[in-house]
């Protein structure tokens, strides 16, 4: 091409590509929403129906689980600590440091320990889950569970997900009595409140409710973030560059997705 086609072949607007970055990132928002609607809808589909592996989803309540226990409990024990140090420190203004343990007990049990045990799970287990699925998928193991007669979905992706969502609640309520516990300490041997005082007051205003609000979202969150993992690591493409990639967008998709629930779900509970 010489100097003269250069100069008399149009030029592109910027304007239109914007608009075509925008339009192709809402219809990949809208393409990614709806497989994971049509994965969720299979995976429910394939959980109800035999063969059920129990080893693999004891396997997963392991590695989701148990494996994530010390990790959420040490995230609790020190989310309560700065919680409590940085209530104490507003509260004090008004002479209301007894406030202190509803507050953080409130905090921990609504918002804190679902969306963060969820979080844990994320970094810890879902990255592991999408990274293995996605090695699978682009070495062709999972073309060959096909070959075999053997559902991928069924085998691979029903015992994670069911692992997310019936072991982050579990992991809600240890992040909860690590958080209580990180709070008291914070308050009672440290800022010299009396134990009744904390205890009490935490019991008169935590309610029930609260707890059930905080498992509720854990078993939502569980569920969501170990769906996108599969989702992201089945639909891998392109070696071990494309594993990696699709890794990385699970980690942020999931985390996002972790927030707008927390909110939607929030505005459920209380309006």
């Amino acid at each position: 091409m010489t100097t003269s086609d250069l100069e008399s072949s149009p030029k592109r607007n910027p304007l239109v590509g914007l608009v075509e970055g925008v339009g192709n990132g809402v219809l990949g928002v809208f393409q990614t929403v709806g497989g994971l609607v049509s994965l969720a809808a299979s995976v429910v589909v394939w959980a109800l129906r035999p063969p059920y592996r129990l080893q693999n989803l004891f396997a997963q309540f392991d590695f989701v689980g148990v494996g994530s226990i010390v990790l959420v409990s040490l995230t609790g024990i020190f989310s309560g600590m700065v919680f409590a140090t940085q209530s104490w420190s507003a509260f004090e203004l008004f002479g209301a440091e007894s406030l202190v343990g509803p507050t953080v007990a409130l905090t921990v049990t609504r918002e804190l320990a679902p969306v963060f045990s969820a979080l844990m799970v994320t970094m810890r287990a879902c990255s592991a889950m999408c990274t293995e699925i996605g090695t699978m998928r682009v070495t062709e193991q999972v073309d060959a569970l096909e070959t075999m007669a053997v559902n991928p979905v069924q085998y691979l992706l029903v015992p994670r997900v069911l692992a997310g969502l019936c072991m982050v609640p579990l992991l809600t309520m240890i992040f909860d009595t690590a958080g209580l516990f990180g709070g008291f300490f914070v308050a009672v041997p440290l800022k010299g409140l009396s134990v009744g005082t904390f205890v009490l007051r935490t019991q008169n205003l935590l309610a029930p409710a609260d707890i059930w609000e905080g498992l509720s979202k854990g078993a939502v969150f569980g569920f969501t973030v170990t769906l996108i993992a599969c989702y992201r690591g089945y639909n891998a493409r392109g070696g071990a560059k494309g594993v990696g990639q699709a890794t990385t967008r699970a980690m942020v998709d999931a985390a996002l997705a972790v927030f707008i629930e927390d909110y939607f779900m929030g505005l459920l509970f209380h309006g």
